[in-house]
Order: C-alpha cells, then sequence, then structure tokens
C-alpha cells in the first residue's frame, strides 16, 4: 500500500472535499477527544506538552469545535498537582479538557453518553464519526457504539484535534482553526518547542508530589503480621463458605 496524505483523499475520490467551520458538521467529525489514564500521560512532558498547545489556543482565541466531547483522565493524581503548579489544567479546561476522573475512561469504552442533538445531526447528515484519544487500544467498538472509528494520538494531538474537529485534515500543514484576528492557524503555531516543555517540567514537576501521593499508598502496617495464620470461616454467612476440599487439607 502506498502512503496517501488526507490532503489528497478528495482528489482521488475516495472522500469529499470538506471545508471545516463551526456551524457544519464534517465528514471525519472527531465527536470524542480524549487525554486519557493510559500509557503516555505517566509521562509530564507529554502532559505538559498538551497544556502549553491549550495555552498558546487559548491566547489566539480559538476553542474546541461544538461537537467534540472532551476530557481529561490522567491515570496519576500528581499530574493534577503540576498542572495546578504550572497554571495549565486552567488552560486545559478553558478548552474543555478538564478532570473528570483518575483512572480508565473513554479508553475503556466509559466516555458516556455523546449529546443527543450531535449523535442525531451525524446522523441526519451521514458524516464518518470518529474519536482521537491518548490511550491504547481502538478497536471497533471500543471506544462508543456510535463511534465508526477511534485514532491513537499523543495528548497534545488529542487537544489539536479537538480544535480542528475531524480527523480529515491534515493536521500537520493544514489549517486547525482561525484566530481572534481572523489569521489560520496551524499546529506550527501551536506546537511548544522542548525548551518550553523542559522549563515547566523543571519548575512544576517535583520529587515531592509523588512522595504526597504515593508514600501513604505503601505506608508500613503490622496488620499481617497480626493476623491468624488461617482463615476464620463463618458457618453461618449466606455470602463466604468454606469449601469442600479444604476440609481434609491440613490433615497430616
Amino acid at each position: 500500500h502506498k502512503l496517501l496524505p488526507v490532503s489528497a483523499l478528495d482528489d482521488r475520490g475516495i472522500a469529499k472535499k470538506i471545508e471545516i467551520s463551526n456551524d457544519v458538521m464534517p465528514d471525519g467529525a472527531v465527536l470524542i477527544a480524549a487525554i486519557t489514564s493510559c500509557t503516555n500521560t505517566s509521562n509530564p512532558r507529554n502532559v505538559v506538552a498538551a497544556g502549553l498547545l491549550a495555552k498558546k489556543a487559548n491566547e489566539l482565541g480559538l476553542s474546541r469545535k461544538r461537537w467534540v466531547k472532551s476530557s481529561l483522565a490522567p491515570g496519576s493524581k500528581v499530574s493534577e498537582i503540576y498542572l495546578k503548579d504550572s497554571g495549565l489544567l486552567g488552560e486545559l479546561e478553558k478548552l474543555g479538557f478538564g478532570i473528570v476522573g483518575f483512572a480508565c475512561t473513554t479508553c475503556n469504552g466509559m466516555s458516556g453518553a455523546l449529546d443527543p442533538k450531535i449523535e442525531a445531526e451525524a446522523t441526519a447528515s451521514g458524516v464518518y464519526t470518529t474519536a482521537v484519544l491518548s490511550g491504547n487500544r481502538n478497536f471497533d467498538g471500543r471506544i462508543h457504539p456510535f463511534i465508526k472509528e477511534a485514532f491513537l494520538a499523543s495528548p497534545p494531538l488529542v487537544v489539536a484535534y479537538a480544535l480542528a474537529g475531524s480527523i480529515r485534515v491534515n493536521i500537520e500543514t493544514g489549517v486547525i482553526g482561525i484566530d481572534k484576528n481572523g489569521n489560520e492557524v496551524r499546529l506550527k503555531d501551536l506546537w511548544p518547542s522542548d525548551e518550553e516543555i523542559d522549563a515547566i517540567v523543571y519548575k512544576s514537576v517535583k520529587p515531592e508530589m509523588f512522595a504526597k501521593i504515593y508514600d501513604p499508598m505503601f505506608a508500613k502496617s503490622d496488620k499481617g503480621e497480626k493476623a491468624e495464620p488461617f482463615y476464620k470461616w463463618d458457618a453461618k454467612s449466606t455470602y463466604i463458605q468454606k469449601p469442600p476440599y479444604w476440609e481434609d487439607a491440613f490433615m497430616s
């Protein structure tokens, strides 16, 4: 198979040419954009990059497309601490990426219901519906039964696709949005540099943040030493009964 850029889809007759606006839902509409708790949110640089991209988008007056349901579900509560410390959580929240939990959500098919009006609009127009998430699973039906295809991306790209509103946009060179001065905005205008990311990580991602969250989880306890070596079965219990194969287990 030959690599074909999305910009060439309409030229080949594979898909209709689209024009992105906030008025008409386009083909390939991104109905779900989720920064999830899976693999790459364990890397603070990825999460910080998403926050910095959101900050630049807010400064330019961009917003996510109206049909995009967005969410942020970090795998660790430490993410919330350093995002708050750096001021980037508020930037993400402005674009609709507020924290909804600290565990599997959209990546596990638990994105919640879509807006019925959005579903009806997508059905009536016949557009191809998609989702973009920073998880590691995207097989058919996993993300949402109404979503036809799901694509995996880094946290900052999830934010970028929420702004673009369609998977059909050439995310590398295409127009993602129009700024408050009427200028076209592309990914290169939003993407943070390594130096910008490193500066935030150096300033706001601190060892004591991890200690605050994880030390209590592994606090020393003498409960195990005080526990009886054998479980005290309750003959009256209607939930747990001693299995019969334990009857002679300790006879010898």
